[in-house]
């Protein structure tokens, strides 16, 4: 199973496009199955700062 920071809740902000609820944008979310695992680990470090812009 390849790791997701998906919690179900998938609403997209139009103006940032970021999923609100797993902080990704469209494009990660769309290519998430195929990015090999360092680039998954690059987005799910790149969350926390996501989260903390988001406010």
């Amino acid at each position: 199973m390849i790791e997701s920071p998906c919690i179900k809740v998938c609403v997209i902000d139009p103006a940032s496009g970021v999923c609100t609820g797993c902080l990704r944008t469209l494009d990660e979310i769309a290519a998430w199955p195929t990015l090999p695992p360092e680039a998954r680990r690059r987005i799910m470090a790149d969350l926390p700062a996501r989260q903390q812009q988001r406010g």
